[in-house]
């Protein structure tokens, strides 16, 4: 999506020529703060701010000198362009490279605070993404139970995992040997800003991980490694979370499943809990949410709810045997 920058009558002075040293630019001195994941995401999103002030991205743009007049201008366009989550996302890297730009000393505390007083984004949208149904998930595990390679071992261990414990693809790679206790199914997960969660493996995902772990071996290391296309497990060589995209589109395809996101195993892995009776408190622990306001953003019980109201209305409209609508064809 192109982006037309904002007409903003001190716009010359915001655009540095030369860029800042990396260690006093505001806004690389934010996104070091951030895992490789969120740091694309944030890099474009901060990108996208730039350009909208005439900057070619987001090194080039003077953070500094960003006023209320432009941040409350830049929030306007976000508004007009994007859907409330994604604008209020970038709302969130704009407010803190203005506060890595105080931090090191280029704003004065009035300065930021005043720039940075910009109002979140209401409104409503559908959630994105679907839910797998159980038929789904069945499909998946057994075409990983078919493949008597390792990659089906493995496979299907991951899915089990991201359906079974709610695991983002990101969480999967990070785990190693150390981080499952068999005997109990208990599993340690690094999340988001280094943040540490407990979980637990039962029933189907408790002999996947048997299973997988039979060829993987008891060697230290990471627990889910690469396979290349011989089918050797490449031991020392931890899957990566576009490996993990990959096979999940393949068994997908394989399977006969629509096409799914990795994140969608943990939006039904979130919705199913919910759905079965669940703590939304206890769900948000488990899916390692900071908020429980994010949990309720995966339940789709409000929409079973109006399905079923609807469904108290009656439509009196009958439809016609097939041969007997005609069809009007007009001969001009």
């Amino acid at each position: 999506m192109t982006t037309t920058a904002l007409s903003t009558h001190s716009e010359i002075n915001l655009v540095k020529a030369e860029k800042l040293p990396l260690d006093q630019n505001p806004a690389a001195v934010y996104l070091a703060s951030l895992k490789p994941t969120g740091r694309r995401t944030q890099q474009q999103a901060l990108s996208t701010i730039a350009r909208l002030m005439g900057a070619p991205d987001c090194f080039n743009l003077d953070w500094a000198a960003l006023r209320y007049q432009h941040t409350a201008a830049i929030m306007a366009r976000l508004a007009e362009t994007y859907k409330p989550a994604t604008a209020n996302k970038m709302r969130v890297a704009l407010r803190r490279v203005l506060l890595e730009a105080w931090r090191l000393g280029q704003m004065t505390a009035e300065e930021y605070h005043r720039a940075a007083d910009v109002k979140a984004i209401t409104g409503e949208t559908l959630p994105a993404g679907r839910e797998l149904s159980p038929g789904e998930i069945s499909a998946l595990m057994t075409n990983c139970e078919n493949d008597l390679t390792p990659a089906g071992a493995r496979d299907a261990a991951i899915i089990a995992l991201m359906y079974g414990v709610g695991l983002r693809r990101e969480e999967v790679t990070t785990l190693d040997l150390a981080d499952y206790d068999p005997e109990v199914g208990k599993l340690i997960i690094r999340g988001k800003r280094s943040k540490e969660r407990t979980g637990y493996l039962v029933g189907g995902a408790v002999d996947a991980m048997a299973d997988w772990l039979v060829h993987r071996g008891e060697n230290a290391g990471p627990l889910f490694l690469a396979i290349n296309k011989g089918g050797k497990i490449q031991y020392g060589r931890r899957i990566t979370p576009q490996a993990i995209y990959n096979l999940l589109a393949k068994r997908a395809e394989s399977a006969g499943v629509k096409h799914f996101s990795p994140h969608d195993l943990r939006r039904t892995f979130v919705s199913d809990l919910l759905e079965s009776g669940a703590d939304i408190s206890i769900v948000a622990k488990m899916a390692g949410h900071a908020d429980v306001s994010t949990t309720s953003r995966y339940d789709r019980r409000p929409e079973q709810a109006k399905q079923k109201a609807a469904l108290l209305l009656h439509i009196p409209y009958k439809r016609k045997p097939v041969g007997v609508i005609v069809l009007h064809v007009d001969k001009h």
